[in-house]
């Protein structure tokens, strides 16, 4: 049977470490990439038998791809920490890798979503997907600040079961993440010359909010469809607030 090492990325996750760690028992090697994280995440996940790396953080893809060639084996299932494996999802794992059938070097695998203990169904993330599986020899996360990537020259195949995610844990937590993403896009619009305008701060604001909330049926998904559409529309202005700032900050 091809075997497994299982790659979580952490920074300040005590709240999530310890399922994060149990959700992934069925790989032969976990390893836990994490960026100095001031908290409890680093004591907790040393009570178990995990290769722990610490690395400062300069981008998402940096940062996977120096655990990725960490790995022993070819087989990788990396997994943020506030996601976890079915049991179901873990069996048709462990059958994908030890089936001489299989020929894709990369899956798919959808996400059911929890936010405010609620499964959100519409608002933008009825089709999330991401790949957590795939072979370490043909596939690289590329260079992108936030919302990375990850390539393959080979097969991208698609796993039936989903992968549970679990957000955010408060408002607060959601604000603070979706402030951490708008620096780092402000940071790539920066490199790339974008000056941002009337658009930018306006309209492009509204027409996320359309997006999510009517567009996407977030109107469905009830008071929290209604927070994810609002938070998308504060995201996209805040993203140029920074893009402006930073531009100040370099004249």
């Amino acid at each position: 049977m091809s075997q497994i090492t299982a790659i979580i990325p952490t920074f300040n996750e005590e709240i999530h470490i310890e399922e994060a760690i149990q959700s992934v028992q069925f790989a032969d090697e976990i390893i836990i990439i994490d960026s100095f994280s001031t908290d409890n995440t680093v004591k907790i996940a040393k009570k178990h038998n995990v290769v722990l790396i610490q690395r400062i953080f300069d981008d998402y893809s940096s940062q996977k791809n120096f655990a990725i060639d960490k790995a022993t084996h070819n087989w990788i299932c990396i997994l943020d920490a506030d996601e976890r494996i079915s049991i179901a999802l873990k069996k048709e794992i462990l059958k994908k890798v030890s089936s001489e059938e299989t020929n894709e070097s990369a899956f798919w695998i959808y996400r059911s979503n929890i936010f405010m203990n609620k499964e959100i169904k519409y608002s933008g993330w009825q089709n999330d997907k991401v790949i957590r599986l795939f072979k370490k020899d043909s596939c690289r996360y590329d260079g992108k600040l936030v919302h990375e990537e990850i390539f393959t020259k080979g097969k991208i195949g698609f796993l039936k079961n989903k992968l549970v995610h679990n957000t955010y844990k408060s408002f607060d937590i959601f604000i603070s993440k979706k402030n951490d993403y708008a620096i780092l896009q402000a940071l790539e619009l920066h490199k790339k010359n974008i000056k941002p305008n009337l658009y930018h701060f306006i309209l492009k604001p509204i027409i996320r909010f359309y997006r999510h909330y009517f567009f996407h049926r977030g109107v469905l998904d009830g008071i929290p469809g209604l927070v994810i559409s609002y938070v998308a529309m504060y995201t996209v202005f805040v993203r140029y607030v920074k893009l402006w700032l930073l531009i100040k900050k370099m004249q």
